[in-house]
């Protein structure tokens, strides 16, 4: 039996000042992870935060006002200095608190921290107008399939996931602590959101999901095993990531067989190929609903 995720929620610390969730919007959960990695829910999403006597590093630090309250967060669990933000994609509300969280995270010990992200970040940035401060910029790109460094006794992996949810997504694996951090290409509450404008595209999408899923291992009765931190929901473990790349791979082929079948997205929309994950994903969401899902999906597999 799947373990009751409100009571794990439940049991996570409240950090804004003395006061509960409820009464402070800017309040910041404190969730474990596994190891030494926390998820950090805020307004902007998750955060995901690896301490340890050689500093700490962040992934997708929300948007610059959720900076003071994600380090008051940070430093109720190391008063050690930032080492690197590392950026999933280049959306701002992942993106935007970088150099707020920089600032405020530096200390005294000497250090240089960086922004990481993969190059296609910065060439999104680059073609914005008008384009985010410069200091958001990650300085520190990589421009193959990988990037890895090490930090506080573990390997930190970047793993580029192509025309996923944009061009420019990277997972992070701490492979010491088994606990992955997905940004966009993993949203347990919500449709996946393909942002086909910037890269992103269905098949790419299903291609991520199966990668994190080559990564993760389960525990006895798939409890347990590797933690999927994503961009914004629950924390997760692989059975949830299997039920979303199950998902999308339904709609996928169900769209595409409307599409065959030489319906128009109008069509396509009124036959409502993803009725039945309707109230599991939030449909009825303002900034992402089943019909834009649908439409997405229909103009990723037509090339639009």
């Amino acid at each position: 039996m799947r373990r009751n995720r409100a009571a794990v929620l439940a049991g996570s610390i409240l950090v804004a000042g003395s006061v509960c969730a409820q009464d402070a919007p800017d309040a910041i959960q404190i969730l474990p992870a596994q190891g030494n990695v926390y998820m950090l829910i805020g307004d902007g999403g998750n955060t995901l935060v690896q301490v340890g006597d050689d500093g700490f590093v962040a992934v997708d630090p929300q948007y610059e006002d959720t900076a003071p309250a994600l380090m008051a967060a940070i430093r109720t669990l190391t008063d050690r200095p930032i080492r690197n933000v590392v950026v999933t994609h280049f959306h701002p509300d992942h993106l935007m608190g970088s150099a707020a969280l920089i600032e405020l995270g530096s200390g005294r010990v000497p250090a240089i921290p960086s922004i990481m992200a993969h190059e296609n970040v910065l060439l999104r940035l680059a073609g914005m107008d008008p384009p985010p401060p410069p200091e958001v910029w990650p300085e520190n790109t990589y421009f193959g399939g990988q990037r890895d460094f090490y930090l506080n006794g573990e390997a930190v992996v970047l793993y580029h996931m192509p025309a996923a949810h944009t061009d420019g997504d990277s997972i992070v694996f701490f492979r010491k602590s088994d606990v992955i951090a997905t940004g966009d290409v993993f949203t347990p509450d919500r449709f996946p959101m393909i942002d086909i404008e910037n890269g992103g595209s269905v098949e790419g999408y299903i291609d991520a999901l199966n990668f994190i899923l080559r990564l993760t291992v389960p525990a006895h009765m798939q409890e347990g095993g590797t933690r999927v931190v994503p961009g914004h929901g629950r924390l997760s473990e692989e059975i949830e990531v299997v039920e979303y790349r199950n998902m999308l791979t339904i709609v996928r082929d169900r769209v595409q067989a409307l599409i065959d079948d030489g319906l128009s997205l109008g069509d396509v929309l009124a036959a409502r190929p993803a009725r039945d994950y309707h109230a599991e994903y939030h449909g009825d969401r303002e900034d992402w609903t089943t019909d834009m899902f649908v439409e997405a999906v229909y103009r990723s597999l037509r090339g639009e």
